[in-house]
Formats: structure tokens, C-alpha cells, sequence
């Protein structure tokens, strides 16, 4: 055998080898983006930190209040294609008293909605002591922040508390905009204090999100979003709220990479 057919032979299957390598480098590449835009970007872990889910009850000291629709135990999907759609209704300017008063004793268990939300979401908890309402003032804790993923330190202060921020998971101002206008006072302050609603989050990242919707702000936690978005669309059934056309198909986006995802239940 020439030297010449031996050097071929060569060049020929290292050719065969570097094609077999490129092959399933593009088919790796291409699953990988795959999972990033239909799963990865859209509700599966991102960082693999944080909570996927977040409760709303404790049973043990919290009461349920009383929403004007029990929320159905089906898929956020299907809970979703239920909403009313309508554009954003900017024609009445929002204002915070209209809610009526911040963190009432909605449920009537003696503490007020702050505190049982940061009882309800924190670690470690600690209370303050040398009252009778002890129980109802939390001093210190930890959050694993559901919007970031990080580990937050809270201890109460008068510049300290505000790291840790209790978010409307549908913001006020954009309830507002949504239909909770037309709601009686007593509903709207209600919506306000349902711990279905509400969230102890970071509080910069709570800054960030102000008032916006699912299309323009979903938490930087990916692995969270699943839940968030069925929370979102959970409490606006409850309280007949709609969404925007633009606002409905950012939900229908990350509930795409999770179509198991369900709703969120008040109980």
C-alpha cells in the first residue's frame, strides 16, 4: 500500500471524526438553547436557588379572609384563559388610600398583615418582648427572598425593616388600573391586606417592580416565576380583576415552560 493512499485513508477519517464532533456540538447547542427559551427562561431553576413555591396560609395563626371568589383548584393556564381581557384603565388616577387602611387585621387574629406576612415567610423568627402583642411584632429572621434568590438578614429598625419589603404580587396601582376601581372600599382593602396577595421580597428588588405587570417585570429568580405568574392570575380571579392583551400573553409565556403549574388556592 502507497504512502500516498495511507495518507488519504488518514485525512479522510480524521475528516469523518471532525464531522462526527461538529454534528453533535450543533445538536447540543441547539437543545441547550431550547431549554433556555422554553424552560430555562420561562419558570425551571435558573441559579438553582430559591423558593419554587411560597405559602399563604398558616393554619395554625392566620385566618383565611374573605375574597369575594374562591380561587379553583385547575391549572393557571386554563385559570388564565377565564380572565377578562381589557386594556389598562389609566383614565382614574390611583391612590394608595383608596385601599383603605395599610395592614389591617384582616383575618381578625389580633396581628397586623405585615407582621403575620413576615411571620409567615421568614426563618428563625424572633419577637419582640416586654408586651402582650409580643407574638405580633417580629424582631429578627431570615427570608429567602423568593424574587432574587439570595438569603436576607431582617431585624427591625427604622432604616433596617426595609430590606425586607412586603410586595403586592399584583401591584395596587396596577389592581387599579385593572377593574379594582369599580371594587366597594371594603373589597379594596381586603385585596390589600389577602395574604394570597402578598409577598416579603427584597426590598430593592420590591423598588424595581413599583407597579408594573407580568409584560414589563417578572423576578430575576427564574425558578419562581411559574409561581409568581399563577399568583398573579389567582388573585385577579379572585377579585374579577383582567389583564392586558400584552400582559396575558407574557403570562402564557412562562406558564408555556411549566403547563403543569397551578393555581394558587387562599387555603
Amino acid at each position: 500500500m502507497s504512502q500516498t493512499w495511507v495518507q488519504y485513508r488518514q485525512r479522510r477519517r480524521r475528516s469523518r471524526i471532525a464531522a462526527a464532533a461538529l454534528s453533535f456540538l450543533t445538536a447540543a447547542l441547539v437543545a441547550l438553547l431550547g431549554w433556555f427559551f422554553l424552560r430555562g427562561q420561562f419558570g425551571l431553576p435558573g441559579s438553582g436557588q430559591g423558593p419554587s413555591q411560597a405559602r399563604v396560609y398558616d393554619p395554625a395563626w392566620m385566618k383565611p379572609v374573605r375574597a369575594p371568589r374562591a380561587v379553583p383548584a385547575e391549572g393557571a393556564l386554563a385559570l388564565l384563559e377565564s380572565l377578562p381581557v381589557a386594556p389598562k384603565d389609566v383614565a382614574d388616577h390611583y391612590q394608595r388610600t383608596a385601599f383603605g387602611q395599610a395592614w389591617a387585621d384582616e383575618d381578625r387574629n389580633g396581628c397586623d398583615t405585615r407582621n403575620d406576612v413576615l411571620r409567615r415567610d421568614l426563618d428563625a423568627v424572633t419577637f419582640t418582648s416586654g408586651s402582650e402583642r409580643s407574638l405580633c411584632r417580629v424582631a429578627t429572621g431570615e427570608l429567602w427572598d423568593p424574587y432574587t434568590g439570595k438569603r436576607i438578614a431582617f431585624r427591625r429598625g427604622e432604616r433596617s425593616s426595609q430590606n425586607v419589603q412586603i410586595d403586592h404580587v399584583v401591584a395596587l396601582g396596577e389592581a387599579w388600573k385593572s377593574g379594582a376601581a369599580r371594587l366597594s372600599p371594603g373589597l379594596r382593602q381586603t385585596l390589600a391586606n389577602d395574604p394570597l396577595n402578598l409577598l416579603a421580597v427584597d426590598g430593592p428588588a420590591n423598588q424595581q417592580k413599583s407597579a408594573q405587570d407580568a409584560s414589563t417585570w417578572l423576578p430575576a429568580n427564574r425558578v419562581f416565576r411559574c409561581h409568581y405568574v399563577a399568583r398573579q392570575i389567582s388573585v385577579k380571579y379572585s377579585y374579577g380583576l383582567s389583564v392586558g392583551p400584552e400582559e396575558k400573553a407574557a403570562m402564557r409565556r412562562v406558564l408555556g415552560g411549566c403547563p403543569e403549574q397551578q393555581s394558587i388556592s387562599g387555603s
